[in-house]
Parts: structure tokens; C-alpha cells; sequence
């Protein structure tokens, strides 16, 4: 069942000491995929393919709202995060609720952390604890054309 890969951060980090244990590299990266596309497909398989493992941390509702507005967003976290979880290249889906996803970066502390080129490893919150913990910080070029908000505004042009 999809459900049993959504985790608490407690026991999300239980699971990813077990993996770091056995010796497998975790990947972690975050975002609010509220509408899912070709650009999240893409990024993410291309976020696995970094390591062993794949830990998703993933916006609740309230963070959404408070970065991207009290229209966002357009799928609840229920459903975004078994959505999610039901990727096959997706190991683990843990819900946060802060603005950046850093104390789950510092309570997970995984491999490789991993975000779209359209940050640089500077601007990416958590890369200095990741590299300070011996992991690395990489980013993933997206597939141009692809975004959620760019789908809510052609959505509204339609009608």
C-alpha cells in the first residue's frame, strides 16, 4: 500500500539510518508538487537515479498556502502525498510544515541533496549542513515549459 511510504520524521529517520546502515546513499529533495507534470516526473527520476534511495519532503497545506498564496494549493497534502508516494521511484514521503524544509534536512541528514537548476547550490537551504555532514548538493536541469503555476494560468485562460 502506497500509504505505508508516508512517514512521520521520527520514523523517517529511523528508516534512512537502516538504509545509511546497510550502506545505500539517500537522496532528498522537497517541494509542494501540487499539480504533478512531466517536470516533477522527470526531476524526480532523475533525483533517484543520484542514489539508492529517494526521501521526499513535502509541503503541508498551510506551507503551500504561505508560499504560493491562499489559492494553492489545488490538491490537499492527503492526496498529493499518496499521490506521490505511489511513484515507484519515491521511497519515502514525510510532510513538513515549516517554510523551509532545513530542521527536516538536519533531522534526516541525508547523501546527496538535490535541487532543480533553477537554484544554485548557494541558495539551496540545507546545502551547507549536508557538505559540513560529508554529503553533496546537486542540482537536476528541469524540463523547460513545465510548471504548476504556468498549468493554473492556462487552465484560467481557457475559460
Amino acid at each position: 500500500m502506497t500509504e505505508s511510504k508516508i512517514l512521520s520524521r521520527e520514523a523517517a529517520k529511523k528508516q534512512i539510518e537502516q538504509w545509511q546502515a546497510e550502506g545505500k546513499k539517500i537522496v532528498f529533495t522537497n517541494g509542494c508538487f501540487d499539480i504533478v507534470h512531466l517536470g516533477h516526473i522527470d526531476y524526480l527520476e532523475k533525483a533517484q537515479a543520484l542514489g539508492d534511495k529517494l526521501v521526499l519532503g513535502l509541503n503541508t497545506d498551510a506551507s503551500v498556502r504561505r508560499l504560493k498564496g491562499e489559492s494553492r494549493p489545488v490538491i490537499n497534502e492527503y492526496a498529493r502525498a499518496r499521490m506521490m508516494s505511489a511513484m515507484s521511484f519515491i521511497d519515502t514521503v514525510i510532510l513538513f510544515d515549516e517554510e523551509t524544509p532545513k530542521e527536516l534536512i538536519e533531522t534526516l541528514c541525508p547523501n546527496i541533496l538535490v535541487k532543480g537548476d533553477d537554484y544554485t547550490i548557494e541558495n539551496i537551504v540545507g546545502a551547507e549542513f549536508v557538505m559540513a555532514h560529508g554529503g553533496e548538493v546537486k542540482t537536476i536541469s528541469l524540463v523547460k515549459g513545465y510548471s504548476t503555476s504556468s498549468i493554473i494560468q492556462k487552465i484560467k485562460e481557457s475559460y
